[in-house]
């Protein structure tokens, strides 16, 4: 979405195509309603919030949208016009293809329990999209992570009860998070049950409860009204793969020493689905790639025009819908 601000600045018109139903990838799908704390000039942002904020600040350059549908194909003519053809068949023509796909399409990492799939979405979900749907709930978090760090500390204020298992002693999140879940477990806000996994899943039409086995401990039963394992994500790439690109450990090679460009001429590729010598996947690396990334795409798109770095605090933003923010004068003042 920066991408669209970065190249609409540059008068150029962008179209996007994305397989969840709404703009903002992850940060929509998977956790809108968790707080970012590393977007500079906010010291703290929901990711949801961070979404609305980034649409609303390229709407204004009027971009596409074909949402629902995943770029399957892309070709390239005689012309050096790419066609992307979606798995819904339709088709879109551009001289430059931007690849910000994230992780790819991302898939749970589900843990091994018998019947699971049976109580998805009535009772066990493997992503949190509100946390106010957990509000007066019996809530089960399995996981090591910062996600199930994170989203412990969120729902001790939320739900009933909270209780967190990790198959070890150890966590692998932030030291900060395993410190304030450490001192939440020391005030009775939530239980905390390490080593521990759970095994088997009982209820009827929803989960009503879970049986957790303790290392060298009998096992116990849980009443729960939500079981949440967050054991991450697994990235797959699906179609990309046979784009003609360079992969290494499922991301996309790019060159970070000029324009993020792949080894496809006229194809990019920023954020977290590329990879390069010191990459960091932080949103606002990603911010940075598409600021770079927009500037080459200007010099194929116009071969024969000089670009001119222009700051928006001197020549102000015009959007395509007609739209005009000033810059503001610069006033000076004495000193006596």
């Amino acid at each position: 979405l920066f991408a669209v601000f970065e190249a609409g600045l540059l008068k150029l018109r962008c179209h996007l195509i994305d397989i969840l139903p709404n703009p903002g990838g992850q940060c929509s799908e998977l956790y809108p309603k968790k707080p970012i704390y590393d977007i500079p000039g906010h010291p703290e942002i929901l990711a949801g919030d961070l979404v609305k904020n980034l649409l609303n600040q390229c709407s204004q350059f009027q971009p596409g949208f074909t949402l629902g549908e995943s770029a399957e194909k892309i070709n390239k003519n005689s012309e050096g016009l790419f066609t992307v053809v979606t798995d819904k068949g339709t088709a879109h023509q551009a001289p430059v293809v931007v690849i910000a796909g994230g992780l790819g399409g991302f898939h749970p990492r589900k843990p091994i329990i018998n019947n699971i799939e049976s109580y998805e979405e009535k009772g066990i979900s493997y992503f949190i999209k509100d946390p106010n749907l957990y509000k007066n709930k019996n809530v089960l978090i399995a996981g090591g992570g910062d996600s199930a760090l994170d989203w412990t500390i969120e729902l001790a204020n939320i739900a009933s009860n909270v209780t967190l298992i990790h198959r070890r002693n150890e966590f692998r999140g932030a030291l900060d998070s395993v410190e304030k879940v450490q001192e939440l477990k020391n005030k009775n806000k939530i239980k905390l049950i390490t080593p521990a996994e759970v095994v088997s899943l009982m209820g009827d039409d929803k989960l009503k409860s879970v049986e957790i086995k303790i290392e060298n401990s009998e096992n116990i039963t849980l009443n729960v009204d939500c079981f949440i394992p967050l054991f991450g994500l697994t990235p797959k790439l699906g179609p990309i793969h046979d784009w003609g690109l360079e992969i290494e450990k499922k991301s996309i090679k790019v060159d970070n020493t000029l324009n993020y460009q792949t080894n496809v001429p006229g194809i990019f590729a920023i954020g977290d689905i590329n990879t390069y010598p010191g990459k960091l996947k932080l949103i606002l690396c990603g911010f940075h790639e598409a600021a770079m990334m927009c500037r080459s795409a200007y010099k194929i798109i116009n071969p024969d025009k000089k670009l001119v770095l222009k700051y928006t605090t001197v020549s102000g933003v015009s959007g395509f819908d007609g739209s005009i923010k000033k810059a503001q004068p610069l006033v000076r003042k004495s000193i006596d």
